[in-house]
């Protein structure tokens, strides 16, 4: 699921790349898609790019190549096997054989997809629902969101994966968080503060750290389990 802008922007320079064969300038990205500054510009093509949806093609100035186009998103199948533990270090993978509707397991509402540039609030949908066993619950308030993109990579958080969050406004230096951006769009990213700023980290080399003030940064829920299926 993209947002508005995220999809518009792809589709101008899909279009772009077919009439011209040339990526659109930042100025002219800017300018289709009404923003105020080129830094917009930078974090939609961040979250594209964290996605799958295009990438920059190395040693070339205003090269992007657009890897593919948003899909109708369908519903997990049930969840067999889980992963908890100390998400600072790659979690290990627990199998569990229990029942999906034993007593042991709780209902927890499933939100959708989530990487850079997805609002929580457009993803709430209390239709869907996963089962977590009980000893994976926090004290608080839960739900879970399915992971898209391989910024995390390094963690062990694998696009596809149902990621537990435990609704919270605060956490500590070094937890993994979903964290809102400027009341729009959400990440799910290590959280440090740098003194005024707040640094969004990821868990891939290949992705830069995102920096903002620290009133841009709200905590939504921090990171708790993850679980996975096997195909």
């Amino acid at each position: 699921m993209l947002t508005a802008k995220q999809h518009q922007l792809l589709l101008f320079i899909r279009d772009r790349l077919q009439t011209s064969g040339v990526s659109p300038s930042f100025d002219e990205m800017k300018d289709a898609l009404g923003l105020k500054s080129k830094s917009g510009v930078h974090r939609l093509i961040s979250a594209l790019e964290e996605r799958g949806f295009i990438r920059k093609l190395p040693n070339r100035a205003r090269a992007l190549e657009v890897l593919k186009v948003p899909e109708t998103d369908t519903a997990p199948a049930p969840l067999n096997n889980v992963v908890s533990g100390d998400f600072g270090t790659k979690p290990k993978l627990v199998e569990t054989q229990t029942p999906r509707f034993s007593p042991e397991f709780a209902e927890v509402p499933l939100h959708g997809r989530i990487a850079a540039g997805t609002p929580i609030a457009a993803l709430e949908n209390h239709d869907s629902f996963v089962s977590v066993p009980i000893g994976m619950m926090g004290r608080g308030k839960c739900y879970a969101l399915e992971i898209s993109g391989d910024s995390m990579v390094e963690l062990g958080i694998l696009d596809g994966d149902t990621v537990l969050i435990e609704s919270c406004d605060t956490a500590r230096d070094g937890e993994v968080v979903v964290a809102l951006i400027d009341h729009e769009e959400a990440t799910l990213k290590t959280l440090q503060r740098k003194g005024q700023h707040v640094a969004l980290v990821p868990a891939n080399r290949t992705y830069e750290t995102q920096i903002y003030e620290a009133n841009r940064v709200q905590v939504q829920g921090k990171l708790i389990g993850l679980m996975r299926q096997y195909h």
